[in-house]
């Protein structure tokens, strides 16, 4: 599913058209790449696959498990499968692509 390149304006368009928090624009195997834009708070639930978040614009704080981090665009954040973790006060243009891979359960910590 989806095109090798994904321009991020084509892709916050389809985004907006939706309505949806989030779109899934590519998949290869266990890899799949989403546009995410919570509206107010953040509900999601763990994963059961690792996932990296590569923040396309916007600042806030992450929080994995026991650990809260500052991030701002162009940051890069991961949280590994079945970890608790949520995007908290984040600003109002806040997106993030988010890619998700690897086996159910995650790769482990190798």
């Amino acid at each position: 599913m989806g095109h090798p390149h994904i321009p991020i304006q084509d892709a916050i368009a389809r985004l907006n058209e939706t309505g949806l928090l989030f779109e899934t624009f590519f998949r290869h195997g266990t890899l799949s790449v989403e546009l995410y834009q919570p509206a107010g708070a953040d509900h999601q639930q763990p994963h059961l696959q690792d996932e990296v978040y590569v923040v396309a614009r916007g600042e806030g704080t992450f929080v994995v498990s026991d650990t809260r981090v500052a991030f701002k665009a162009g940051d890069v954040l991961f949280a590994p499968a079945g970890a608790v973790h949520r995007f908290e006060t984040f600003s109002e243009d806040f997106l993030t692509w988010v890619i998700f891979y690897g086996p159910e359960g995650g790769e482990g910590s190798e």
